[in-house]
């Protein structure tokens, strides 16, 4: 298996490539990683990231040099008989980092339940676990997503502030919360003591810092948290703190 996974990528809004170039900047932390394929690459591409929804798909894949065996993933409003996996938006990048580690990763599988090969099927089986991120910059969230998503964590929500998260508590219960050290809205160490004090609490609490310490190791352990994730996060730390949810 090469170190380096060359994606080609064909089509999408420049919101959605912003998305996919941190997913490849991300992934250099991993082996394999992932990187932005192009007509300079050493390799030829491995794999296809394609937008069936632009004119760009349609060229690529009518193509006579297109090869019918190369890997596919679709993004767009209708299926193609040539896609491994195809999806409809908004495009849940997890996901997509999941599917391409299930291609590429041996450890790494991707069931049913969790993938479908239809069209836009993701399913939430009965009784896979919760996952609420608050706080933490938008790239720092979405490799968490991705890691979440290989410990078959693949149900998360978002909040950048706590009082964005406040409307996702009372909605549903969460089994695993991750939160920011950094936030900026209300005492973190309060919001922790917050979940951990619910009638049905979490069953992992974890901080996440910037600035981490043993003071604050001992504050998060006293608080009742499973651990303290640093920032930028450390791979095996992270890997090594999920097996524990």
């Amino acid at each position: 298996m090469p170190s380096t996974i060359w994606v080609k990528v064909v089509g999408f809004s420049g919101v959605e490539r912003h998305s996919i170039n941190t997913l490849f900047r991300l992934s250099v932390r991993q082996t394999p990683s992932y990187s932005l394929w192009t007509q300079d690459a050493p390799a030829p591409p491995h794999v296809s990231l394609i937008d069936l929804d632009c004119h760009q798909a349609e060229v690529e894949m009518a193509s006579p040099t297109f090869n019918p065996n190369h890997k596919v993933i679709a993004i767009g409003g209708k299926p193609h008989s040539q896609a491994a996996y195809s999806f409809q938006r908004p495009v849940d990048w997890n996901v997509i980092v999941r599917v391409l580690d299930g291609l590429f990763v041996s450890h790494v599988s991707l069931d049913a339940d969790t993938v479908h090969h239809e069209l836009g099927e993701t399913t939430v089986p009965p009784g896979m676990r919760a996952t609420l991120l608050v706080g933490m910059k938008p790239e720092e969230r979405l490799y968490l997503r991705a890691r979440l998503a290989l410990a078959g964590l693949t149900d998360v929500d978002e909040a950048d502030t706590a009082e964005r998260a406040g409307p996702y508590v009372s909605g549903r219960h969460y089994d695993v919360v991750i939160i920011s050290l950094q936030l900026g809205d209300v005492d973190p160490w309060s919001l922790v003591q917050a979940f951990n004090g619910m009638l049905s609490a979490p069953q992992a609490v974890i901080v996440a810092t910037e600035k981490p310490s043993w003071l604050v190791m001992e504050h998060a352990d006293q608080s009742g948290c499973i651990g303290m994730l640093e920032i930028p996060f450390n791979p095996p730390q992270v890997s090594g703190m999920l097996q524990k949810v």
